[in-house]
């Protein structure tokens, strides 16, 4: 059952092929026995996922199901999850059981999908690897000596092993698309506002976005309409109607105009992963799309405009965890000070706390100019670029990441190598553009991501975009052998 993907498995639902209890113990089982190598979970709901699809399989009894109910799926421990611990991946919240559910948690419930529990990730968001989680790095099941990518690593490991047919991630800087990419599953940022940050532990507010990652765009596409929509509680969710993600997947893209940024194809682009990616966009070549080289000319500029943006946010953001009302707290503090210097020292792991100091440097008196609003003119730079390139081309490609999976601790050490980690994915972020990335094939037995970027709100047309080549290919079937 767990080869099957989340539109197999509610059909299966639908069709009483088997209960929503009887795969949700599959899962659980699978779990048991595979995560302890793994470490793709934080928390496993055992007890509250047998409720839930117990309940699941009464409501479709009485013929109120819909596509998604009773399907198990794993949600980023990012997420506000009422009763449960909710860490981010960090000591500093290792003690805090949520007392409410995020709104995308909520989204879920009411959609009767059950959750199988918490899915483990870099401190805070903060990391390409899944190395700085207080509970431990996440391991590639495609390879359990490499990284699996960050800071959804273990969103994307756990979908990647089968111990979960889907699971939610969060996208700052490409946290989804680049552990999708590492990993050789599905991941999707939607448009920045299409799904509320209600009850999603922020990192940089004006960046993160939740977004589905799962085998298939089609699977993509029906988490997509659950978390999709309006949220009053958020001041930056857009009110703007939410499609049926999955209801022009199949229409046909003959046409497609695809752009290729020449920046992204440069000679330091290793030959190896350019000829995967060349082999992938050849496919869409067939199906009818055609191929034209455009210009990002202010792209070169996403990291170092990013890292003053992200710690910046981060600095404020993080403000509140001080030891005073949630949270670790130090033991035995002399007085005040103390006890916000060693709550916060000894609460946030070495990653977390440079983007602090380097967000505090950023922006105080006498540097906000020179290096914030700086970073924020060339953000605007940024995006004009995107949308004038969306003037002539439909879709713009490049690999999600420069590289495959690395090993574990190879740049730990190196904090430059590992922000270029993300060098094609961040501009996505700073332009607020729906991105994903898709498996386009292996490298030395690892996966390889194909990045597709559109304009803004057409995460319909990116679906679509995804879909028809992976009927076209087997790319997005292929799982680590260990895990089959």
């Amino acid at each position: 059952m767990h080869t099957k993907t989340i539109a197999q498995i509610s059909a299966d639902l639908a069709a009483g092929t088997y209960t929503s209890e009887e795969i949700t113990r599959h899962y659980l089982d699978r779990i048991k026995e595979h995560d302890t190598t793994l470490n793709s979970f934080v928390t496993v709901d055992a007890e509250g996922a047998i409720l839930a699809a117990k309940a699941a399989d009464a409501q479709r009894a009485a013929g109120e199901a819909g596509p998604m109910t009773g399907v198990p799926i794993a949600q980023k421990d990012i997420f506000c999850t009422k009763g449960l611990k909710t860490s981010s991946g960090s000591k500093m919240l290792d003690n805090f059981i949520s007392p409410y559910d995020a709104h995308l948690i909520s989204n879920f419930k009411k959609a009767g999908t059950v959750m199988l529990g918490k899915t483990n990730m870099d401190e805070f968001a903060m990391g390409s690897s899944n190395e700085t989680s207080f509970y431990g790095p996440v391991k590639n099941p495609w390879n359990t000596d490499y990284v699996p990518g960050g800071s959804s690593g273990g969103s994307a490991a756990c979908v990647a092993a089968r111990l979960a047919p889907g699971s939610t991630g969060t996208d700052t800087g490409g946290s989804i698309r680049q552990p999708a990419s590492l990993c050789g599953i599905t991941g999707l940022k939607p448009t920045y506002g299409r799904v509320s940050r209600y009850g999603m532990i922020a990192f940089a507010s004006s960046l993160d976005q939740a977004g589905p990652m799962a085998q298939t765009a089609e699977d993509c596409a029906m988490m997509l309409n659950v978390m999709a929509g309006h949220d009053e509680r958020d001041s930056t969710s857009i009110d703007r109607e939410v499609p049926d993600y999955t209801a022009t997947l199949n229409d046909s893209i003959a046409g497609l105009r695809i752009g290729l940024p020449k920046e992204f194809f440069t000679k330091d682009l290793n030959p190896e992963m350019k000829a995967v990616i060349d082999a992938a966009i050849k496919k869409y070549e067939k199906l009818g799309a055609t191929v034209h080289e455009i210009s990002l000319p202010n792209v070169h500029l996403s990291i170092p405009a990013y890292y003053i943006v992200a710690p910046a946010e981060c600095s404020s953001n993080l403000s509140r965890f001080d030891g005073v009302r949630y949270g670790f707290r130090c033991e035995n503090p002399t007085d005040l000070t103390d006890l916000y210097k060693r709550s916060r020292g000894e609460g946030f792991g070495s990653e977390v706390k440079r983007r602090i100091m380097i967000g505090a440097y950023a922006l105080s008196a006498g540097y906000y100019d020179a290096f914030y609003l700086k970073a924020q003119q060339i953000r605007r730079l940024i995006r004009d670029d995107f949308v004038k390139a969306y003037e002539t081309v439909d879709v713009i490609m490049s690999p999600t990441s420069p590289t495959t999976a690395f090993k574990i601790g190879e740049r730990s050490e190196d904090p430059i190598a590992m922000y270029l980690s993300d060098m094609f994915t961040i501009a996505t972020n700073l332009a607020g553009l729906p991105g994903m990335s898709i498996p386009a094939g292996t490298l030395n037995d690892l996966p390889v991501g194909l990045q597709i970027i559109g304009n803004y709100f057409e995460e319909a047309r990116l679906l679509n975009v995804a879909h028809q080549v992976q009927q076209a290919t087997d790319w997005h079937t292929q799982s680590p052998s260990a895990y089959k």
